[in-house]
């Protein structure tokens, strides 16, 4: 297999999409045929005339500096005596802009492919034939197309010759694919077409998702459809994508005279509603309209139904917002101006998505970009795979803890050894440049950091919350340190180190933070001047110890001694009913709180939460029409108003970690951390008659786990299934206990 041949178009093609085609005559039998294609770009490849494969948006995104994927088709089946091989190509991350930026070229100058086809003959032969300088190249129907501007199909734009290909140098290396492929799923159906208040031409389909819509129509030629996407409507009813801030999402068809199909080849949006800016007919038939959702292909291990239709909704957004943005790398949001791998919101989420999807090989993926940028200090940036030109975004505690957080609930997840020690190197590195980060050897201090992202409890305008960054980034600093500590007993690795690094984190953390068994209520914060923050200048010179984030970080994190617990657990009992039973975490301690309640004996209070309607809050949104979860807590305002129009998506899946909670908590499954992958499995379901019955189960890797209880009066019934393989710690509120093995088993309790 001779892949690394690459070409590229004779002359500047701009936004443009273009061909790269070779004929190929086939002149005795053949027993195989394989074609091993990548691209500078995304691309589509179309052989006979035929589409050959089911992904979408191939080969993906990848730290391009360091790699580039390949993808293999077993072309055996297709082949003929006369063959015409195409390739269509488009900018994609590689060549097009990227983020908020608006970089451009991270990949390689324009768009450029590689290809071999190796035929094994029937007399034993083999034939490669690779792409070169006989490859001739054409100008397609996509006119323009960009990941974030959207795309131009033209069906009267003749396709001509543009000339022969030029070979192009790329330093890139080349690697066989891994991950999940891109691939087209649910299509759905218009639930209404709306006349706006304004006037506007509105297809609502009653789903935010990721993706992109399919139309077939006919048309006179030359006849102009214009498409414009958004979340979410205004308060008046009216098209509102100001949200999106510079991206533009717009398709544009131009019809042929005949029937005619269109939808994206080489960009996708993320939507619910689309506005037909230009529509040639006098009306819309919702029949001629179809949004196909694209994410990775996952397969779906995770279910939960209960009786309460509101949490089943929030169920509902969990998945959503989860496949809406786990598109080949998992991004913070589909739609706007980003569609970034920020780091922070992967390691808040991934525990939730291993429980939904399998998703191990999607990681494997994405762990090896996080691999290839770690720099060389152990830094890990907020954004993986690189999306900036000459810098990589700001290194912020949390959010590079994605480098132990993940490995290890993979880990948990999937009991996958060889995965971990292969990420064990980074969770090292990445702990060894929090010990250097700040002029404390056992604190991080200083630096510019995210913080509590989004909290609620600086002000409505605020983004990085109250909670001292160096408190947060100290207690990562120890949380990290302790997950080296655990994969590396697993893996008979020597972590003594490690263990005496932990010692002292903690004692600094406890020295430094914390007074009388309690955080001290502010410390001293390096005067920087933060542009995340809504204000001009600097940031406060202060910043609080006593928030719910930071009581949450010191109990989750083991900050503190058995003897302080029940007073900190009280406090922020205390801190969340005087604030009406709500909380104010962000990005950081929101994923904790749930869990440091119940272990502390406040389950109901957690539930609490859980059910509250009123900002902040997961019933918000839900309260409000949601369909997946938004990025702030009030995207939209009592009043109806926005949040923002600058940091405000409506698909954002990072609050989605409550599910963990929910299932492992509520419905009461968890793996057991030291015989991980559900072989040993710890039931202890925790019910609550407002959700009246719950349902929840996960395909593991040993089989299906399952927890259903259900209210009869006062009575409570459960029921549990444990695979073959495994065993299982029940755990009733009543304090019953027993150990089982495969099977399913039936209890009930007053």
């Amino acid at each position: 297999m001779n892949i690394g041949h690459w070409i590229t178009a004779p002359c500047e093609m701009g936004e443009a999409a273009c061909t790269f085609t070779r004929r190929l005559a086939i002149n005795k039998a053949i027993n195989k045929a394989t074609v091993y294609a990548s691209a500078m770009g995304v691309y589509t490849f179309i052989l006979n005339g035929k589409k050959v494969g089911k992904a979408v948006l191939a080969p993906g995104w990848t730290s391009y500096k360091h790699r580039v994927l390949y993808q293999t088709y077993d072309v055996t089946a297709l082949l003929t005596d006369t063959n015409t091989l195409e390739f269509g190509v488009g900018q994609g991350w590689a060549v097009g802009q990227v983020g908020y930026t608006h970089v451009r070229h991270l990949g390689a100058p324009s768009v450029s492919v590689t290809v071999c086809i190796e035929i094994e003959y029937a007399d034993g032969t083999v034939e490669e034939i690779v792409t070169g300088e006989d490859w001739d190249v054409y100008t397609n129907h996509v006119t323009s197309s960009d990941i974030y501007s959207g795309e131009t199909v033209d069906l009267t734009a003749p396709i001509e010759l543009v000339g022969k290909a030029k070979p192009i140098e790329l330093s890139s290396k080349l690697e066989a694919q891994m991950g999940e492929w891109i691939t087209e799923h649910e299509r759905l159906a218009p639930v209404e077409v709306i006349k706006t208040p304004k006037g506007e031409l509105v297809i609502d389909f009653g789903q935010n998702m990721t993706g992109y819509v399919e139309v077939k129509i006919k048309a006179s030629r030359g006849d102009r459809i214009v498409m414009h996407h958004a979340e979410v409507l205004d308060k008046d009813g009216n098209f509102y994508n100001a949200n999106y801030r510079t991206s533009k999402n717009e398709n544009v068809y131009i019809c042929s005279g005949g029937e005619d199909t269109f939808k994206p080849t080489y960009s996708f949006q993320g939507f619910r509603y689309v506005k037909l800016v230009e529509f040639p007919l006098d009306t819309v038939d919702p029949e001629c309209f179809r949004a196909i959702v694209v994410h990775s292909e996952m397969k779906r291990t995770g279910y939960y139904r209960c009786g309460n239709e509101k949490i089943n909704q929030l169920y509902h957004n969990i998945i959503w917002g989860h496949k809406s943005n786990y598109l080949d790398i998992p991004t913070d949001c589909p739609q706007r101006d980003e569609r970034l791998g920020w780091t922070g919101d992967t390691q808040v989420f991934c525990r939730t998505a291993a429980i939904n999807f399998d998703v191990e090989k999607f990681f494997e993926k994405w762990m090896g970009e996080v691999a290839l940028e770690q720099e060389e200090s152990g830094a890990v940036a907020g954004v993986v795979p690189t999306a900036y030109e000459n810098s990589t975004s700001k290194i912020s505690a949390a959010w590079g803890d994605v480098a132990c957080i993940v490995p290890w609930q993979l880990y948990q997840s999937y009991g996958n050894k060889a995965d971990l020690a292969k990420w064990f190197p980074i969770m090292k590195k990445w702990v060894g440049y929090q010990h250097g980060a700040g002029p404390a050897e056992f604190l991080w201090l200083g630096g510019l950091h995210y913080g509590d992202w989004l909290a609620m409890d600086d002000g409505q305008d605020s983004y990085v919350g109250a909670t001292s960054n160096d408190l947060i980034a100290s207690a990562f600093f120890a949380y990290s340190t302790s997950l080296v500590i655990k994969a590396g007993e697993v893996l008979g690795e020597n972590v003594d180190e490690y263990k005496e690094l932990y010692k002292n984190v903690v004692k600094a953390f406890r020295e430094y933070f914390m007074e009388n068994g309690m955080p001290k209520s502010e410390f001293p914060y390096t005067e920087v001047v933060d542009p995340y923050r809504r204000g001009k200048g600097p940031v406060d010179t202060t910043r609080l110890g006593m928030t719910q984030t930071a009581l949450v970080l010191i109990l989750h994190f083991n900050l503190c001694t058995e003897k302080e617990r029940p007073a900190l657990a009280a406090k922020l009992c205390e801190m969340i009913k005087s604030n009406g039973n709500r909380m104010t975490t962000g990005f950081v301690g929101t994923p904790y709180i749930l869990h440091v309640l119940s272990d502390h004996g406040y389950t109901d209070l957690a539930y609490e939460l859980l059910f509250q309607e009123q900002n902040p809050s997961w019933l918000y949104s839900v309260c409000h029409g949601a369909t997946t979860m938004w990025e702030h807590w009030n995207s939209i305002k009592e009043d109806g108003s926005f949040w923002s129009t600058d940091m405000n998506s409506f698909n954002h899946y990072a609050y989605g970690a409550v599910y963990d909670w929910i299932f492992g908590v509520s419905s009461g499954i968890k793996p057991c951390e030291d015989d991980p992958a559900y072989r040993k499995i710890i039931i202890a379901p925790h019910p609550d008659k407002r959700l009246g019955h719950a349902d929840a189960s996960i395909d593991s890797r040993q089989g299906r786990v399952r927890s259903y209880w259900y209210y009869k009066g006062d009575q409570v019934y459960y029921e549990f299934e444990i695979p073959s393989g495994a065993t299982a710690e029940i755990t009733l509120p009543s304090g019953y206990k027993t150990t089982v093995g495969e099977g399913i088993y039936h209890f009930a309790e007053s």
